[in-house]
């Protein structure tokens, strides 16, 4: 018997859990080299897939035995043209191997939502240049273009939604909001922001969110803030703003340096999983509408878990 889907659209205060950083956790933890950062080359080899299998299956242990839900991610953050092309995958190989991710995950799944539990399979879609600096600026058509490739093969493949995640400038969103919506697929977007709780272009939090809304007319299921940590981002939410209930779910970073300071590093900064939890609990006492909880950069099962203590 299938558990009932968790529309994203009507998520309400239903708790998600996500997963960790998995690019950091696969390099820093596990030794492995990922050229270009990305994690979907793993899909090609029985290796690979095993590896991504022992990763997620952590995370969706964690929620099971917690109750709740999962949004399960598909590791195509750079699973782009340019990216692609850096990597030695072709657009039609790029097609294949997002449409592999989305059914790897269906698959990984399986077993967990038989067993009564909502999850949700996520093609993320990360920028088309650095996550943390705004270059390869593009106009709103030329995102939208740029990045339909993906949407759709997440659509054919059977995607329950899609994340476009550490966003870091308002056109690329927009973009990529559009994309989603011209093949129906529910929409997450998801910021990153620096050390004064404004993205890397210099917006607000509040300036993105509005404008991705005023020009999408509302699209997004909910909007999310990753790859920042919380003392980045707590002093700018205020209370009751409406553009502040857009925001659905909050995948942190575990280190309070900034996206300068952890692109130089050579080491991974876990920062301290207790007081990650501590914030999570303060944001969770402060708006309940924050729902959707997981970590970026630098987090692991054990910053997961302290989530879960602090807040479930």
């Amino acid at each position: 018997m299938w558990a009932a889907k968790v529309d994203p659209r009507e998520l309400g205060e239903t708790v998600l859990l996500t997963d960790g950083g998995l690019e950091t956790s696969l390099v820093f933890l596990d030794g492995m080299e990922l050229p270009g950062f990305a994690a979907f080359p793993l899909l090609d080899d029985a290796s690979g897939l095993t590896r991504l299998d022992d990763y997620f299956r952590q995370y969706l242990d964690i929620a099971e035995r917690n109750g709740v839900g999962f949004v399960l991610d598909t590791p195509t953050w750079r699973a782009n043209l340019d990216w692609g092309e850096k990597l030695g995958y072709p657009r039609e190989a790029l097609a294949s191997i997002n449409s592999r991710a989305v059914l790897h995950a269906r698959t990984l799944a399986e077993p967990y939502v038989v067993r009564g539990m909502a999850v949700l399979v996520n093609g993320v879609i990360g920028p088309r240049g650095d996550g943390y600096r705004p270059d390869a600026l593009m106009t709103i058509c030329e995102a939208e273009d740029y990045h339909c490739d993906q949407v759709t093969a997440f659509r054919n493949a059977g995607a329950d939604m899609i994340s476009a995640v550490t966003m870091n400038y308002t056109n690329e969103a927009v973009g990529i909001a559009c994309a989603a919506m011209s093949v129906g697929l529910p929409l997450v977007i998801s910021f990153t922001v620096e050390t004064d709780g404004r993205l890397p272009s210099g917006e607000s939090l509040q300036e993105a969110i509005e404008l991705v809304d005023d020009e999408t007319d509302g699209a997004p299921a909910y909007f999310m803030i990753n790859c920042a940590h919380p003392s980045h981002f707590e002093e700018v939410l205020g209370d009751n703003a409406r553009w502040v209930n857009r925001i659905r779910g909050v995948r942190a970073n575990a280190s309070t340096k900034s996206h300068a300071e952890l692109d130089e590093a050579t080491e991974l900064d876990p920062g301290d999983p207790a007081d990650l939890g501590r914030r999570y609990r303060a944001m969770r006492d402060r708006y309940k509408h924050i729902s959707v909880l997981g970590g970026c950069c630098g987090t692991d099962c054990r910053h997961i878990k302290a989530i879960c203590e602090a807040c479930l």
